[in-house]
């Protein structure tokens, strides 16, 4: 009996993974192919995203799937927002993959918001306020290199670019295009008074598509590299879409966090809420799968814990870390979503440095240095669910935690604590299965995003913190 299998290209920000997965007695099951690192690079001075070498990567691992002979019938990549490529008229790269976390985007608000004020654009994309916002990039790009904004002719987010690479099919793509500030929020679309307003040339940017539809086949030369060709279909192609789509609930009396480099904290609504309130708060009002909102916070997460762990050359393991924070002694807390913390030169000092001015006790020790960390991001959701609760005018009883993020169980204690939530954990994998999900229903492999939700829920553990 042949199986149909479905792949996975997930690429987060430390890391990128092919997860192949088919359906067997209604449960979905789930193989990693092909796992591979990614990191930032300097290039002109900037930090950079290597997409050459990620490419080579995605490309490596459809080759291990013809190896394997577990041939998708289909594949999605998802990957994080707001970055970008410029193509010129020929399709060709203009310039380097500048990363969100490049210093260019330092004080790049003023000047937007000389073209149209923060309570504008809020009132019209309702995204949160965040430097690094596509908005503010391409006004670095604007201001800075006015030749490479006049040479373009499109511009795709880093999974189109991809995708792009595969199909030559620029398409782009509804849940990413949301995160950079500049799509509207009741019409769904590239807002072109926005567009205007800042001198962002409307042909750059595509017909936006969701999440289901078919990009395209590969081009004979990767069919050729590959050893077979396949289907290539938009999943929610910013990673926080397709993990919210994988969370194992079907009521809407929960919140959630997708919990890895960033923790997004928030709730899935039908409308989005860009009034002042809101806005006064900080949440954003991101695209979902099937136009359902992800209203949310985005907060610093482990990217403090993931940037600890390198500076000590990864001589600890996250879960020695874990249990070096449990038995430390100290209660400081930080702001973790201090911009000090999105890309030091020494995450250690930063903690230190940003303890001292609490006036509260300043970390020593590998182990009081992560539990800082810990305390002050179980504090930051416990603050973002009140203020949630604020907003929405209702309680929620239910906090799913989703990804990489969920197996740190003495955060999740925290977290409990800091909620006074239900919380539950699980599933690990929830972007490549929200991604996988979407692929499925595609397919028509389950009828509704409910049933696939379901499905998830009986075939991975989720467990009761």
């Amino acid at each position: 009996m042949s199986v149909t299998y479905y792949l996975a290209v997930d690429i987060g920000a430390s890391s990128g993974r092919h997860m192949l997965a088919h359906l067997e007695g209604g449960k979905i099951v789930l193989e990693e192919i092909h796992r591979f690192e990614n990191k930032l690079v300097s290039r002109g001075g900037h930090l950079c995203w290597d997409t050459e070498r990620l490419f080579s990567e995605i490309l490596g691992g459809l080759k291990k799937c013809k190896e394997a002979g577990k041939i998708p019938v289909s594949m999605g990549i998802d990957t994080w927002g707001v970055d970008f490529v410029l193509l010129d008229e020929k399709g060709r790269l203009i310039g380097d993959t500048v990363a969100y976390r490049d210093s260019r985007n330092n004080g790049m608000d003023e000047p937007v918001y000389g073209c149209i004020s923060a309570e504008e654009l809020y009132a019209r994309t309702g995204i949160q306020k965040q430097v690094f916002n596509t908005v503010y990039q391409l006004m670095s790009v604007k201001l800075n290199h006015p030749e490479q904004l006049e040479a373009a002719h499109r511009l795709l987010m880093i999974p189109e670019y991809f995708n792009y690479l595969l199909t030559g099919v620029a398409m782009n793509e509804y849940t990413n295009a949301t995160t950079g500030n500049l799509v509207n929020a009741e019409t769904k679309q590239w807002d072109g008074k926005v567009l205007d307003k800042l001198g962002y040339p409307r042909r750059l940017f595509g017909e936006l598509k969701m999440p289901g539809e078919t990009v395209g086949m590969f081009t004979d030369e990767v069919a050729e590299q590959v050893g077979f060709t396949c289907q290539v279909v938009l999943p929610a192609t910013h990673d926080t879409g397709s993990a919210v789509a994988a969370v194992p609930a079907n009521d809407d009396d929960f919140l959630y966090i997708s919990s890895g480099t960033w923790s997004l904290i928030g709730a899935e609504r039908m409308a989005p809420d860009c009034s002042k309130e809101s806005h006064k708060l900080n949440f954003t009002n991101e695209g979902g799968v099937e136009y359902r909102f992800r209203y949310l916070k985005n907060i610093m997460g482990l990217w403090l814990i993931q940037s600890i762990k390198r500076e000590l050359n990864n001589e600890y393991g996250f879960g020695a870390l874990c249990d070096m924070a449990r038995a430390a002694d100290i209660d400081t807390v930080v702001d973790v979503d201090d911009q000090r913390f999105l890309a030091p030169k020494s995450m250690i000092e930063t903690v230190k440095t940003v303890s001292a001015e609490t006036g509260g006790k300043v970390p020593e020790t590998i182990g009081e240095i992560v539990k800082v960390v810990y305390l002050s991001l179980a504090k930051r959701y416990g603050q973002a669910v009140r203020e949630m609760e604020q907003v929405t005018g209702r309680t929620y009883t239910r906090l799913h935690i989703v990804g990489g993020g969920c197996q740190d169980g003495y955060l999740n204690e925290l977290t409990a604590q800091a909620t006074g939530m239900e919380v539950y954990a699980g599933p690990v994998e929830a972007t490549a299965l929200g991604n996988l999900l979407v692929q499925m229903l595609a397919a028509g492999e389950f009828t509704s995003l409910a049933e696939g939700r379901t499905a998830i829920a009986r075939s991975f553990d989720v467990k009761k913190v």
